[in-house]
């Protein structure tokens, strides 16, 4: 078995490279069934998920993976990574003898960091078992009903989906979780699970879980004897605490979409060694040469990026023109929008399903109305409730042509099939989120944009992108904003000397405020929104915050980016005002001091004369 999968890891690798010459550099020249997988597994990617070939990660991941060794993947987003993981674990569970049956407890172990990525694998393996009837898939996750998540526990999950906190909770307290057939622990988008903070969760899970060998003498034989726990660890980006966890949980892994200098350079793990009784080196690397300028960030080669310099008080308009543009000029297409804030999403949820164009109803006449973006909008947040957030999620998948509004939730592992545009708002807290959020879009060889918003005083963050090969070209914002027809009088400049003075953008921003000021609702949706979006402004990190200043911000300006037309009050100002008003009494009161103990140290002398 050994020698036949590193046979096939052999021939994978030099397909590898000559499919690499002819193709795109996303889908390898070889068939999955010559990567060691099962015919009818090989046949259900084909007919069911519609995989003609396997990607490069694909290709490279499912030998070694099969080979039973401890896998670090790190490759760009939307280059089917999730399959690399789950074909390998059906092909080794529908070929044991006897069946695997539910009794038998868990198999493997996919551990993801949101909700809404819970679901998109569970949804996945759904289909990929859909030969496979007695292979058992499952999920829990936070904000599910506890009992319910018990009684599946019960009954028994041969592959269990779970978010880390939900997977903590039921290791320590169901006592019908059985798990002592682990064979696989995936840590899948392992670099944002541990930016959430679930480090101290993750090391409580992998010590509860323990080493996972199955040992001689066990009464349940469905494990072959001695077969050691399998760790896969994946992540489009590399930093410290991803080292830390690869250190925690991988046995001489396997590294894939790693060469050796950037190996040494992101993680300090000892470089491994694969090598088969024939002495050929058997660490694969991905292919870099599709897109050599963008390797750091795994950004993918037909993703065209771009940047809209605007400045503060006009962002809100230039952002309506943009995906009015958008989605007149494709009307099938997806578009997903990223902001800093819950709140940021709920105001401009609520507004793009209110605001009505054009605005003149007296003129125009109330039946000519309609709203100013005709597709359905959908927001998604870490505080909706779970049903509303399986709901938008489930929706702005099937749709043809909507608008997602969210926050960086939606940034890691989902798959929205069909989405053409990915426009950043609010940049992201830090510069390696950047790729997450672009990688909604061009996946799996498909085509797409990005589209980053930078005022004039944050242009610097372009050289941060650049610094890891993200190179980005300026977008024609004029040139869209122009063809746009004016309303009533307006008249058409010839000439425009700023953005803030372009008719369309004058005549658009009055009536966002109209709308904004018509219902104390959206007035105050719009503050929350300015008073968070100020507060998440001021909490950039590292290198970024020398180029997001809060104090550079003109926070007028920024009220007008909510259709505010006037500053709202920061939350905290009147508290800063009176811890200074305090501080300036108490150092007048020790100056006061200072002079009565003066004043008694003189006349206490003249009297001693």
């Amino acid at each position: 078995m050994v020698k036949n999968i590193q046979q096939s890891m052999r021939e994978t690798k030099q397909e590898v490279k000559d499919g690499s010459k002819v193709n795109s550099g996303l889908f390898a020249s070889c068939s999955f069934s010559s990567l060691g997988l099962d015919p009818k597994l090989s046949d259900q990617l084909k007919e069911r998920m519609g995989f003609e070939a396997p990607t490069l990660v694909q290709a490279q991941s499912i030998p070694v993976i099969l080979s039973g060794r401890d896998v670090l993947v790190n490759a760009a987003t939307g280059t089917g990574k999730t399959i690399a993981y789950l074909a390998p674990i059906i092909h080794h569970l529908q070929g044991y003898s006897p069946k695997v049956d539910r009794s038998h407890g868990t198999f493997a172990l996919v551990i993801v960091p949101t909700r809404e990525l819970c679901l998109q694998v569970y949804e996945t393996l759904e289909k990929l078992l859909h030969r496979f009837h007695w292979i058992v898939p499952g999920y829990v996750m936070g904000g599910e009903k506890k009992p319910k998540e018990k009684a599946r526990l019960r009954k028994g999950i041969s592959i269990l989906i779970a978010t880390p906190g939900r997977l903590l909770d039921h290791l320590k307290n169901t006592a019908s979780f059985v798990h002592k057939n682990l064979r696989w622990v995936i840590f899948d988008e392992a670099d944002c699970i541990l930016e959430l903070g679930y480090g101290k969760e993750i090391e409580q899970i992998i010590k509860l879980l323990g080493s996972g060998q199955n040992e001689e003498g066990e009464t349940d034989d469905i494990v072959p004897k001695g077969v050691q726990k399998q760790n896969l660890l994946l992540s489009a980006t590399l930093n410290d605490k991803v080292n830390d966890l690869a250190k925690l949980s991988l046995d001489n892994p396997v590294m894939i979409g790693l060469d050796n200098s950037k190996l040494q350079q992101n993680l300090s793990l000892p470089s491994p060694a694969f090598v088969d009784p024939d002495g050929d080196d058997m660490i694969i690397h991905v292919n870099k040469s599709a897109n050599p300028s963008s390797e750091d960030y795994g950004i993918p080669s037909q993703l065209v990026q771009k940047y809209v310099r605007v400045p503060c008080g006009a962002r809100l308009v230039a952002l309506l023109s943009v995906l009015k543009n958008l989605f007149e000029r494709e009307a099938s297409q997806k578009v997903v929008v990223f902001f800093s804030t819950r709140d940021a999403v709920d105001f401009h949820y609520s507004l793009l399903s209110q605001f009505q164009w054009p605005p003149n109803s007296e003129t125009e006449g109330e039946e000519t109305k309609q709203l100013f973006l005709k597709c359905k909008t959908f927001r998604l947040h870490g505080s909706m409730e779970q049903e509303d957030r399986r709901s938008a999620f489930g929706t702005f998948k099937t749709e043809k042509q909507a608008l997602l509004l969210s926050t960086d939730v939606a940034a890691r592992g989902l798959d929205f099939p069909k989405v053409r545009c990915i426009i950043q708002y609010d940049c992201p807290g830090e510069a390696t989120e950047y790729v997450h959020r672009v990688g909604r879009t061009a996946r799996i060889g498909e085509k797409g944009e990005a589209l980053l918003f930078l005022q004039p005083i944050e242009i610097d963050y372009l050289k941060e992108l650049k610094k890891h090969g993200a190179s980005l070209t300026e977008y024609p914002l004029l040139k869209v904003l122009d063809k746009f027809p004016l309303v009533s009088n307006m008249p058409r400049i010839k000439k425009v000397i700023s953005l803030e003075s372009h008719p369309w953008v004058i005549s658009l921003q009055r009536a966002l405020e109209s709308c904004t000021y018509a219902e104390p609702k959206m007035k105050n949706l719009a503050k929350n929104a300015f008073v968070s979006w100020v507060r998440g402004y001021a909490a950039h990190k590292g290198e970024l915050k020398s180029i997001f200043v809060v104090k550079k911000l003109h926070l007028g300006h920024v009220a007008k980016s909510f259709a505010l037309r006037e500053q709202p009050s920061l939350v905290g100002k009147s508290h800063h005002k009176e811890s200074m008003k305090r501080k300036r009494d108490e150092r007048q009161k020790g100056q006061q001091a200072k002079k009565r103990k003066k004043m008694s140290g003189t006349s206490t002398s003249i009297q001693q004369t």
